[in-house]
This record gives C-alpha cells, structure tokens and sequence, in this order.
C-alpha cells in the first residue's frame, strides 16, 4: 500500500470560533490584509462582525467586496491590483466558495507574475503565496480547506480550475453561526455540493483508503443533516454537522478529486452561469446510475454509508444510491436543467465542451462519449 495525503491548513472549530482572529492576524504580524467578501455576507451582517475582530488586531484593512458567484479572471486581475497598490501582506476571506477561490487566485498574483490563466491545472504556482485566513459561510464547497481555485474564463466559455498545494489556506475559522443566514436554496445547493463531494471522490480512479473513508463519513453526516437544515436553517446542531462533513469531505476530494458530475457543472456554470451546487445536484443522480456499470461494489458501499440496505442482488443495488440522491434532490428542492434555464438545444455545445474537461481523467468510467453525456442532460432536464 502506497498513497499520498495532504493536509496544510491550521483549521479552528466551532461557534464563537470568529474569536479567535485577531489572535491568527498577530500571530503573522502583519500591517495590511484585504478583507474579501460578497453583498450576501455584507447583507447579514457577518462583514461587520469580521471587521470587529480585524480591528481588535490593529491590522490596517483594504476591502474587496465585490465578488462575484462563479468569479472571473477580470474580476481576479481587479482585485489583485487594488491589493498590490494597497502593499497587502495577506488576506482574510469570508464566504462561500467564490469568495475563498478568488482569493486564492488573487493570493497567486501577489508572489507570481502573468495573467491568472496561465495558472490553470496541476502545479503551476511555482512561489509560495501570502498568509490567508478563510472562514466559510456556506457548508459545501470545501473551499476553505482544498487546494482548488474555481475560476471563469470569459474570453473561451470554460470553468476551469488551479490546483496546487500553494494555494491552500493557512488557516480555517469555520463558525456554524456564520451559515445561519443562508438561505433555503443556498444551503439546499451547497448541501448537495458537498454530498456531491463526497460521492465523486469515493469513487475516483485516484482514491485512497484515507480519502475514502472521508468520503465515506463525510456522506454519511451530510445525507442525514442537510434536510433537517433545509426544513429548519435555525437547527443548529444540524449545521455545525454539515459544516463538519464539509470539511470532512474536503480532506477527500482535494486528494482524490472528482469526476464527470464537476464536468457537466462547470460546463454548465461557464456558459449559463448556474450556481455551482445547483448544477452539481440537478445531474448527480444520473452520473451515479452511468458510474454503476464502472463501480458496482462501491455504489452499494456508499448506499450502505446512508442506511440503504441491498437485497443481495448487485446488478440491483448498485443503483440505490442513485435512486436515493434523486429522492434527496427532490426533498430539498434541487431544480432540473429546465427550471434552471438551460435551453435543450444548448446540450450538443454543452456535450462537446465536457469532454474537453480534465476532471474526465479520474472518473471511474472512462471513455466518456457525447452520446453518454446528452443522454445524462436529457435525464436531467
């Protein structure tokens, strides 16, 4: 047996957890951070509280707040100008994950040079970057733990991604308090993006056993408290789990990585601009029957993470958790491509432009064609 794991980021738990900033901020003895967040944080009241803190450590502050769901290179090359005007000498992000991922990306510009794009795919951030504190208000993306930074690519329609183990957060504040606010489809959507985490890693070609007994434990917290969130976003209890399968999860996929469900979503994020979650969910169940037929065994384990029992019959069971995420999606109000506004006649391009996709590598089924991904479209829409 022979694997890697890798694990970077100084990572503090709980509610109240927020209290410890000033305390992460000395510690760096830093002058001048960026505060990074969107109007949804500014809105209920989490930027101001954030700033509270950042004034007990007598740091000087530059904010950038105007980012954007699924962030693009243009706004990324903004705000790292405004930061190497400012003379930043870190960042402290708040937010889901188009808040962290774009100071991730940010956070590259400050110790490389070029455009962020030539940063696309594995190991390409050859400087180390400046400390970076995340604190999540969403439990999904993982974000705050991952060495992935999710960008746009405006100028040729992709959704593409930097990974590197530079880019990872030096520290973590990860307060359940903070996802209170979130709204019913904002956790429904980020919820299943975990949940999709979870399953996509557990069945990659480049999972380990580390990796997948994350996986296998962050599905099961998440598939057991993401209704009971959704039914009643004050269950607190409820969301510090989901916040702590996400970050379970996480120390999964950002070792195993993902597959053709992240394919499609991307592709469908890049050209109609769909929330991340929401395009995960609406096609999860449909790539997890196509997956069966590469992963039978691991289809039924994952099944019997979430209380699923099989009947002894394989060709059977490895289709329960597919059947079951179709259930869940349904309970938690997952809208299909359609009611999203994803035109039928856009799924030929959409097709093309998912195979293209380098996530395909670890899918457990290989040999993704067209065909394969349209008739998964079609179930979706």
């Amino acid at each position: 047996m022979s694997f890697q794991f890798f694990v970077k980021s100084n990572l503090v738990f709980g509610r109240g957890a927020a209290g410890k900033l000033p305390e992460l901020l000395k510690g760096y003895g830093l002058k001048k951070i960026m505060l990074v967040y969107d109007n949804g944080v500014k809105a209920a009241g989490i930027a101001d509280r954030i700033r509270e803190e950042i004034d007990k450590a007598g740091v000087g502050l530059t904010i950038f707040d105007r980012v954007i769901p699924n962030p693009t290179n243009e706004v990324v090359e903004e705000a790292a100008v405004i930061a190497k005007n400012e003379g930043v000498e870190g960042f402290v992000a708040v937010g889901g994950g188009s808040s962290i991922d774009l100071a991730k990306a940010v956070n590259v510009l400050m110790t490389n040079p070029g455009s962020i794009g030539e940063y696309g795919g594995m190991n390409m951030v050859k400087n180390d970057c400046l400390p970076l504190i995340a604190i999540p208000t969403t439990a999904g993306t993982s974000s705050e733990i991952t060495n992935v930074s999710a960008l746009i690519d405006t100028e040729k329609v992709i959704k593409y991604v930097i990974i590197d183990n530079r880019i990872v957060a030096s520290d973590v504040i990860c307060d359940p308090e903070f996802t209170r606010t979130m709204p019913v489809s904002v956790t429904a959507a980020t919820g299943m993006d975990a949940i999709t985490h979870a399953v996509e890693s557990y069945i990659s070609n480049m999972a380990t056993p580390l990796t997948e007994y994350n996986s296998l434990k962050g599905l099961e917290i998440l598939y057991k408290n993401l209704p009971l969130v959704v039914k009643d976003g004050s269950d607190m209890d409820a969301r510090e789990q989901m916040m702590l399968g996400c970050i379970i999860t996480g120390f999964a996929f950002s070792n195993a990585n993902l597959g053709l469900v992240h394919a499609i979503a991307h592709t469908l994020s890049a050209h109609f601009g769909l929330p991340h979650g929401m395009a995960n969910a609406a096609v999860l169940p449909y790539v997890m029957a196509y997956n069966a037929e590469a992963v039978p065994e691991k289809m039924i384990e994952l099944a019997r993470a979430i209380g699923i029992g099989g009947n002894s019959d394989a060709d059977k069971d490895k289709y329960l958790l597919a059947d079951a995420l179709k259930a869940l999606c349904k309970e938690v109000g997952i809208r299909t491509l359609s009611e999203q506004g994803v035109p039928e006649e856009a799924f030929d391009r959409l097709a093309e432009d998912v195979l293209k996709e380098p996530v395909l590598n670890f899918n457990p089924r290989q040999g993704v064609t067209k065909e394969d991904v349209l008739a998964i479209l079609k179930e979706a829409y």
